[in-house]
């Protein structure tokens, strides 16, 4: 489920917010260590 949301984070279909409570600190680790933020921008 984490890489499901990952990618859907990184192309615009979903928001972080909407990641349910439990999966958020995956969720978030996985966009941080490719250099992107919870947004799936780029991380200045």
């Amino acid at each position: 489920m984490v890489a499901i949301y990952v990618a859907l984070i990184v192309a615009g279909r979903r928001i972080y917010n909407s990641v349910s409570v439990g999966l958020k600190p995956a969720v978030k680790e996985d966009p941080e260590a490719l250099g992107l933020g919870t947004e799936g921008k780029p991380l200045v």
